[in-house]
This record gives structure tokens, sequence and C-alpha cells, in this order.
């Protein structure tokens, strides 16, 4: 039984909490650096390895379905061997990944690398993301969350312009070395500047509630991911769907006789945290389908490289540079409900506005709009990232961590298969006979698809209170009164 730390609200004193914020998102910087480069570099992947475009979606859903799988088990394996040593065990095994993703000399082997450097992100980002929720209090929330996500935007930011530099000029190969040095500079910060913290009392592993989760979850994305290009018979499909329906509803059986199930279930009963997962599906759908879309789109349709698109989607990362600094007074000043129900609509009018561009269009249109769908989305994914744990006991912040992260990357991996699934199908109806790439009409379908599916966000973040996240906001509700907690 190792020996029990002190309080989790003394373990990093108030001096230490932006250091530690900053190092937790040198691994967020990571993973979104990851993302990003990977996605600029897919049509020269796809001529690489001699597949479609769309085909190249399996080694973006292959690190989310890692990450889907894994991450459920981040907070009980923190809890029982302590947040600095998962975490820094977790940056060895990603940038293990990144190595093998590299050298992969086909496409099914470089999906087997990302599923590698998933493991490692699914450890790695839950529990940094754990020791801030646990050594920050709330009404500190919203500016803990800032110098958080502040450098994890450089990642996006960088990332297509490095990854199309270094895809036009040298090889996409070369795209995954950028992890290594952030990764060794993560472990090292991490030693010094985050303690060993363990939870007070070791609860039992749920081993059970984690094969029966990553069978569910596993079988259902694959038979998503797999459909969405056509490389499955409808019958297989169906049989992997039905897996992971079945093992989803084994689970949620399961979770009902166990004392701590490795996701919990009854957090659904918290409002802020349910609506913020719900509403943040809808808009992460979308989200995943722009990062995929996007950058195909402008190589496809407008003939840019692969350097001139990073360069054009530099801006949205830009945006959200900007807008992050204005986002706690945004909050104080307009309450969480008013401002993300408001701001939902945002992607939605951009994804239908970007399923109108064709080539003929002036670049300097989809740069404005890439800035302003940065500044929209940085101001979206700040207010959800923190709501979701207004109303939570500390005592349970690592197993809300677990559940919110597992929804997160589940709608992120769905965006991507559905986008993907779009362009297949909308091919064969558009395109002509034998055509290797998509048209413009098929990527016209896929975004006002995406545009579709994200509506429904607004909705649901307009039923939330009026106080909610009152706590964390400082937002005042009437007549100039604080508003009461939920």
């Amino acid at each position: 039984m190792p020996t029990t730390q002190p309080p989790p609200s003394y373990a990093i004193p108030p001096s230490r909490r932006r250091i530690v914020a900053m190092i937790v998102a040198s691994t967020l910087f990571m993973e979104q650096m990851d993302g990003t480069v990977l996605t600029t570099a897919l049509p020269t992947m796809a001529r690489t390895f001699g597949v479609d475009v769309a085909q190249t979606a399996v080694a973006l859903t292959s690190y989310m379905l890692s990450l889907a799988i894994f991450i459920p088990a981040s907070g009980p394996v923190a809890d029982r061997f302590g947040g600095r040593r998962v975490l820094q065990s977790a940056i060895v095994v990603f940038m293990a990944g990144s190595l093998l993703c590299s050298m992969a000399p086909g496409l099914w082997s470089l999906a087997a690398a990302r599923m590698l450097q998933g493991m490692g992100g699914a450890m790695m980002v839950p529990v940094g993301r754990l020791v801030i929720l646990q050594n920050v209090p709330k009404s500190a929330l919203i500016g803990a969350m800032f110098w958080m996500m502040l450098p994890a935007t450089l990642g996006p930011m960088i990332g297509p312009v490095v990854g199309g530099v270094l895809t036009t000029y040298l090889s996409w190969r070369w795209i995954f070395y950028i992890n290594i040095p952030v990764g060794l500079a993560a472990i090292v910060l991490t030693h010094i500047f985050i303690p060993q913290i363990r939870a007070p009392e070791i609860i039992p592993f749920d081993m059970r509630g984690i094969m029966l989760s990553g069978v569910g979850l596993a079988a259902l994305m694959l038979g998503v991911e797999l459909s969405s290009h056509g490389q499955v018979s409808l019958p297989g499909m169906a049989g992997l769907c039905v897996v992971g329906i079945a093992g989803l509803v084994a689970y949620a059986r399961h979770a009902r006789h166990v004392a701590h199930p490795v996701l919990d279930l009854s957090l659904w009963r918290v409002t802020t945290f349910r609506v913020s997962i719900c509403a943040g599906m809808f808009t992460r759908l979308a989200t995943g389908a722009i990062g995929f879309l996007l950058p195909s789109f402008l190589q496809l349709e407008f003939g840019l490289s692969a350097a001139r698109s990073g360069m054009l989607t530099f801006v949205a990362p830009v945006g959200a540079l900007l807008v992050r600094v204005l986002a706690v007074r945004v909050y104080r000043r307009w309450g969480f409900r008013n401002i993300l129900a408001f701001n939902a609509w945002v992607l939605p009018a951009t994804c239908c506005f970007l399923a109108m561009v064709g080539a003929q269009w002036p670049l300097w249109i989809l740069v404005v709009t890439m800035l302003l769908l940065g500044m929209s989305q940085a101001l979206q994914f700040t207010g959800y990232n923190t709501i979701a744990y207004a109303d939570m006991p500390t005592e349970r912040m690592s197993a809300a961590t677990s559940f919110y992260s597992t929804a997160q990357q589940m709608s992120l991996s769905l965006g991507i298969c559905v986008s993907a699934g779009v362009l297949s199908l909308s091919r064969m109806a558009f395109s002509p006979a034998g055509a290797a790439d998509a048209t413009a009409a098929t990527f016209s379908a896929a975004f006002m698809t995406m545009g579709i599916l994200a509506a429904p966000a607004s909705l649901l973040l307009a039923r939330l209170s009026p106080r909610a996240g009152a706590e964390i906001s400082g937002h005042t509700h009437e007549m100039g009164q604080p508003a009461p907690k939920v």
C-alpha cells in the first residue's frame, strides 16, 4: 500500500499551478500537432500506399480508436501508480509509436503503429488533465484551463505548416519525429514540477469492465470505420456493430453491480457534465470531420501543395490563440449558457458555407472563414472542457475525466468516419467512372452533412440553467447578484 500523499489542494502550490498547466499542455501540444500534421499529408500518403484518400482515414481513426479503448483505464491507473509515473510512461509509449509510424511500410502497419501511439495518448492527456482538476479550485479553473490550452493551441498552428513543408520538400515520414524533442522535454519537466500523487484509497481495478467497454467500443468503431470506405461487406459491418452494441450493453449491466466501474454511468446524473458531453459530441463530430476534410479539399479541389494548404489552415489556430485571452472575461460577463448556446451555431454555419466553396473562389475568403472558425472553436471548447466539471465533486474527478475523455475521442473518431463515408458514397454518385479523387460535389456533400449533424448542440446547450457554472465563471445572474450554486 503506497504512502498517502498530502491532500490534492496542497500537493501543487498556487505559485506552480501555471507551470504545471503548461507542462500538461505540452502533452496536448504533441497530440494536437500530431493530428494536424497528418491531415496535410493524407493525399501524399494515399499516393505512397496506392490507396484512395478516404481510405487513409484509418491512420487517423486507428489512433482515436486506441484512445477510446484505453482512456477508461486512465483514471484508475493514475490513482494506483501515481500521476507523475503514469504520465512519464505514457509519453515514452507515445514517442515509441511515433518512431514506428515513421518506418511503416504500408497503410495497415501505419495504423498499427498509430494504435500504439493511442495507448500512450490514452494515459498521457487524461492523466495530465486530471492533475489540473484535482489541484486547482473551481474559482480558478477557467484560468488554469486557459494556460493549459494555450501552448496546445500551438500544436494545430504549427502542425499544418510544418507538416506541409516536410511533406512537400522531404517526406511525410519525417513528421512523426517532431514528437521526440517535445516528449523528452515533457518527461524532464514532469519529473521536476509534478508531484507523485496517488489516491489515498486504492480502489479495486475493474478489469472485466475494461474488457467489456474495450470490446464494445473497438468493435463499434471498427465497423463504422471499415464501412466508411467500403472495405467490408454489409453483413460484416453489421456483425461488428452488433458485437460493439452488445459489448456496451453488457458493460452497462455490469456497471450497475460494481462499486467502482471503470466508466461510472452514474456521472450522467450531473446536469452540466451530461450536457457538456452531449452537446460536445455534436460539435466534435463536425470538428473532427473538418480537420480530415479541409486539407484534402484544398489540395484536390484548389490544386494547392501540402505546404500551401498547411499555410492556409494555419489561420484557424491563430484565431484560437487570439480569442483565448478573452475567454475568461467573456464567460464572466455573459455566462456559460448564453455564450455556448449562441456560439454553437457558428460551426454548422461554417460547414454549410464550405459546402458552397469552389475552386474559382478567392482564397482570402477561406482565410477569413478559418480565422473566425478558430476563434469560435477556441471559445466553445474552453467552455465545454470547463463546465463539464463545474458541479463535479473533487473525489469523483478521476472517474469524470476518464468518462469525458472517452466520449470526446469517440466523437472525434465518429466525425472522421462519417465524413469519410460520405466522401465514398458521394464519389460513387457524383464522380466519373474510375475517378481517383473526390470532386467538389463529394466534398460539398460531406461538409453539408457535418453541418447538419453539428446543429443540435445549440438546442441542448440552451437547456442549461442561466446559473450553470457561476462558481467557475464568476458570472452574475440577475440584478447584479451573484448567481447561486447549481
